[in-house]
């Protein structure tokens, strides 16, 4: 008979960033626990509030699965001694196993005999397991952040408190850190009380009697039903924001949505400055209007019921007040300090002790984008605004405002720019120049924010992989990852002929004025490779088969308006309606280019052809190689192989009638040439033998 299983951990209140790691964690040890003890069991539910990790598994079977196996010892020659005896490698993986060397038989595998054994286990009543089971997953379980309490030595996110574990109705004792196994819950820390739970499903029933909505999803529903309600009742935009709401969900076991106002006259600020601030400090929704302007409104979510809301909603607007009469405060101090004297500051700031300061990047951003100006041949004035904005790029960092709020970087520079006089391009790139901030963020929309963007993303990558700062494994502490990524999107969103061997050469050159700790080719190959993986990743998520990726990737990457166009071409050609003549045209192409691979030289002299099909071969070519240069050209990837296609009766009709590897070696070079030619078109495109039919 099976019964059900539950295990709660109550403790002091856990940071809300660690609570969702931690209750998936506990359910992934209980699962991996009861499939190695060989415990068969239903469905598993894991639980979590501020205060609690929970998990409910239904249909605990009451015994350990029995376990009859076969098992491979060593074999004939070395179990058994010169006398026919059992040496001691039979005799040591008898005990390892715990079998009686009378049972061993041999059995042939591969051709040699081996020692056998039956190797049997009885299962164990499971409430015999448990005691020591359930207390070592809670031991073993790691966080982000410790707290030892007491003299234990249990490292654990936050003091325990109290424990259940009851299997069926029947309490599993055990204890960790002088804390003992029960049937008693904590309800909500001032709604709620103890209560005791008679049995696992009883859970969830019993805690909301006592003001605590546990089930995790249940909880963030109410809030978002909740929110909706009010937004629809006042017609509010109230701006939910992910990993906010995921924080807030793991600050309250009983959730009520309520909303509080703030004075009207605060809204002079920038409302990306009021936005943040209830955000960080407050954890508030903001309220918008229909056009995504603020509204003098703030939605929040307290643990509790709604006994005194009003109350709690005036001393929230209390505390709001005094967060955003700082804020104003930092924003008019701001805007005391000239530009030049905020650039002046930048040399006090250490940047990284072996690269310099912040004022020294922001030389270095200076020459990378007049740089990247002259490689784009953007216009004088363009010029003017790229100079200007990457000189002042980085001045908001010395402001109140982007200490207080480090996130506000670039969008206090634009402001307090706008403010000073600076020409409305150059305070735009200012804000620009940090995008894409994120995954999934948008590139900036101005051709000047793009280049001063690039000239600093390109700066960090180049200086970190000067002094050995390279990405490994999940270790990247200064997000070079998603600044190589940004740095993709931003040359593909503003389709700039930018490639990418340009783009490493000028910045080592801009680096080339400090002593490098490695050398200009080491570091030339290491950026190709990490930037090689930031293409493919573009690739991969457009949709694009592994195989085609790793073909046009063998065909080079520098050009990234090429590559992706290469990769569409040939995903339709390999997949369309006429993917059978497709693939006529890859062998055929495929069969030239690996014997083009023994090709000395590009030199064809027609004289030396001896058959029709040579002459008609390199006719062929030769109009449509002009076709396909043309189009390479232009960028359009599928005319350049729909004309290479076009060679390929020629070619299957001149391995029909020619021997290439003929015996004189001026003729056998002549026709490896023809083919060399053909197939240094095709390489333009993609290495065609890398495709899976």
């Amino acid at each position: 008979m099976a019964k059900d299983l539950l295990l709660e951990i109550g403790l002091e209140e856990v940071p809300a960033r660690f609570v969702r790691g931690a209750m998936n964690q506990l359910k992934e040890k209980t699962v991996k626990w009861l499939e190695n003890a060989r415990i068969p069991h239903g469905d598993v539910k894991a639980f979590a509030t501020p205060r609690r990790l929970a998990i409910l598994i239904q249909d605990v079977e009451e015994k350990q699965a029995d376990v009859s196996e076969e098992v491979k010892g060593p074999s004939r020659k070395i179990a058994l001694d010169e006398n026919g005896a059992w040496s001691k490698a039979a005799l040591g993986f008898a005990r390892s196993q715990g079998i009686d060397p009378a049972d061993f038989f041999f059995k042939e595998l591969g051709g040699v005999e081996y020692v056998y054994a039956n190797k049997s286990s009885i299962g164990t009543v499971t409430s015999e397991v448990l005691p020591e089971g359930l207390s070592g997953i809670v031991t073993s379980m790691s966080f982000p952040k410790n707290m030892r309490w007491g003299a234990y030595d249990l490292k654990f996110v936050r003091p325990i408190k109290w424990m259940i574990a009851l299997f069926g109705s029947e309490v599993v004792p055990f204890e960790i850190t002088g804390v003992h196994t029960g049937n008693t819950t904590r309800g909500h820390r001032f709604l709620g009380g103890e209560t005791p739970v008679s049995e696992p499903r009883q859970y969830e029933a019993k805690l909301r009697e006592q003001q605590v909505i546990v089930d995790v999803e249940e909880r963030e529903q109410l809030i978002l039903d909740q929110i909706a309600s009010l937004a629809a009742d006042k017609g509010w935009n109230i701006a939910v924001k992910e990993d906010l709401l995921e924080e807030v969900l793991f600050l309250v076991e009983y959730p009520n949505v309520l909303f509080g106002t703030f004075d009207p006259t605060f809204l002079n600020i920038p409302q990306e400055v009021l936005i943040t601030s209830m955000r960080e400090h407050q954890r508030y929704f903001p309220v918008l209007d229909g056009e995504g302007k603020l509204l003098p409104f703030f939605v929040t979510v307290r643990n509790g019921d709604r006994t005194s809301i009003e109350q709690v909603a005036k001393g929230n607007e209390k505390v709001l007040r005094a967060r955003l009469s700082d804020a104003k405060f930092f924003y008019e101090e701001d805007q005391k300090l000239a530009i030049n004297d905020a650039l002046a500051k930048l040399a006090a700031i250490v940047y990284h002790e072996e690269l310099g300061t912040v004022a020294d990047k922001v030389r270095r951003i200076q020459v990378t984008a007049s740089k990247l100006s002259d490689a784009l041949r953007v216009d004088s004035r363009m010029l003017d605004d790229v100079t200007r904005a990457a000189a002042i790029c980085k001045f908001d960092l010395v402001t109140q405002m982007v200490y207080e709020f480090p996130e506000l970087q670039g969008v206090m520079g634009e402001d307090y720019a706008r403010k000073a006089g600076e020409r409305a391009e150059v305070a735009q790139a200012i804000n620009e120049h940090y995008q894409p901030r994120f995954a999934g963020d948008r590139a900036p929309s101005s051709l000047v924010g793009a280049i001063v963007s690039i000239a600093d993303k390109i700066d960090t990558i180049v200086g970190c992989f000067s002094i050995g700062i390279i990405p490994t494994g999940s270790q990247d502490p200064y997000a070079l990852r998603r600044q190589a990524a940004g740095i993709v999107q931003i040359i593909l969103a503003h389709g700039l002929k930018l490639p990418l061997d340009t783009l490493f050469n000028l910045s080592l050159d801009v680096h080339q004025g400090r002593a490098l700790k490695r050398e200009a080719g080491d570091i030339r190959k290491d950026l190709h490779e990490f930037f090689g993986l930031r293409v493919k990743n573009v690739l991969s998520e457009q949709g694009i088969r592994y195989d085609v990726i790793d073909a046009v990737m063998a065909a080079g990457y520098g050009d990234l308006r090429h590559a992706i166009d290469r990769a569409s071409a040939l995903t339709a050609a390999a997949a369309g309606e006429r993917q059978a003549d497709f693939k006529l045209v890859v062998d055929a192409l495929t069969r030239v280019g690996n014997l083009a691979a023994k090709a000395t030289t590009r030199e064809v002299n027609p004289e030396l052809f001896a058959e029709e099909v040579e002459h008609a071969l390199y006719q062929a070519f030769n109009v449509v190689k002009p076709k396909v240069d043309a189009a390479l050209e232009a960028g359009d990837s599928a005319v350049a192989l729909r004309e290479l296609s076009v060679l390929k009766d020629a070619i299957n009709g001149y391995f029909d009638r020619v021997m290439v590897m003929a015996e004189e070696e001026n003729v056998r070079g002549n026709r490896l040439a023809t083919l060399a030619l053909i197939a240094e078109q095709t390489s333009r495109i993609a290495d065609l033998s890398k495709l899976v039919w």
